[in-house]
C-alpha cells in the first residue's frame, strides 16, 4: 500500500503477526467501543484472530505495566494500548494523560516493540465518542505497520 502523503511503501499484511491488545476498563463503553474497532481491523488486515490476546486493566496507568509484562514474554510482534481519558476539574487529567504516555513509550523503546497507543485523552465524552472508532481501527493499523516495518529493519 502507498502512502500518498510520503509516497512511502507501507506494508499492511497481517498475516502471521502476533498482537496483544491492552484495555483500560475506565471508561468501559468507549474503550470496549475502541477494541472492537481494533479487532474488526485487525482482521481485515489477515490478523489470526486466535493471535490476537486482549487483556484488561483498571485504567489507563496501568496499561503501561501490563503492556511490560506482554513485552517481556516475548510472544508478540506489536501491542495497542486502548484507553480513554475525560478532562476532569482537576490536575489529575494532565497527571493520567502524561504519566501514561510516558509509560507506553518507556515499554516501546525499551523493549523495541512497536505499540500504537489509543488512548484518547479528550476534553469530554462527545469527543471521545466521536474518536473511538477511528482510533481503534488506527491503532490496528499501525501495529501491522510497525511490527512490519520493524521485521525488515532487523
Amino acid at each position: 500500500m502507498q502512502n500518498a502523503e510520503q509516497g512511502q511503501a507501507t506494508d499492511l499484511d497481517g498475516r502471521g503477526l502476533r498482537i496483544a491488545i491492552v484495555r483500560a476498563r475506565f471508561n468501559d463503553s468507549i474503550t470496549a467501543a475502541l477494541a472492537d474497532a481494533c479487532r474488526a481491523e485487525l482482521a481485515r488486515l489477515e490478523v489470526d484472530a486466535a493471535d490476537v490476546r486482549e487483556v484488561t486493566v483498571p485504567g489507563a496507568l496501568e496499561v503501561p505495566v501490563a503492556l511490560a509484562a506482554l513485552a517481556a514474554s516475548g510472544g508478540y510482534d506489536a501491542l495497542v494500548a486502548l484507553g480513554c481519558i475525560i478532562r476532569g476539574e482537576t490536575y489529575h487529567f494532565e497527571l493520567v494523560a502524561n504519566e501514561s504516555g510516558a509509560g507506553v513509550t518507556r515499554v516501546a523503546l525499551d523493549h523495541r516493540l512497536p505499540i500504537a497507543n489509543a488512548i484518547l485523552t479528550v476534553e469530554n465524552e462527545a469527543q471521545a465518542w466521536a474518536r473511538a472508532e477511528d482510533k481503534g481501527r488506527d491503532a490496528a493499523r499501525v501495529a501491522v505497520e510497525m511490527a512490519n516495518l520493524l521485521e525488515d529493519l532487523s
